[in-house]
């Protein structure tokens, strides 16, 4: 068996992409970036939660 060794590296600012976040509002899907001052706001208080599976 072959073992993977896994490398860490850091990225500079300059080489980082910008992750586009999207969530379901009133039915339908929308960017966050899109969103006014308090519905940005709103979003970022948010809790989020894991269902648990039923038995």
């Amino acid at each position: 068996m072959q073992q993977v060794t896994m490398q860490h590296s850091e990225l500079r600012d300059e080489e980082r992409q910008r992750c586009e976040v999207w969530t379901r509002v009133m039915g339908y899907h929308r960017p966050v970036a899109e969103f006014n001052p308090g519905k940005k706001s709103e979003h970022g208080e948010r809790q989020h939660f894991r269902e648990h599976r039923a038995a």
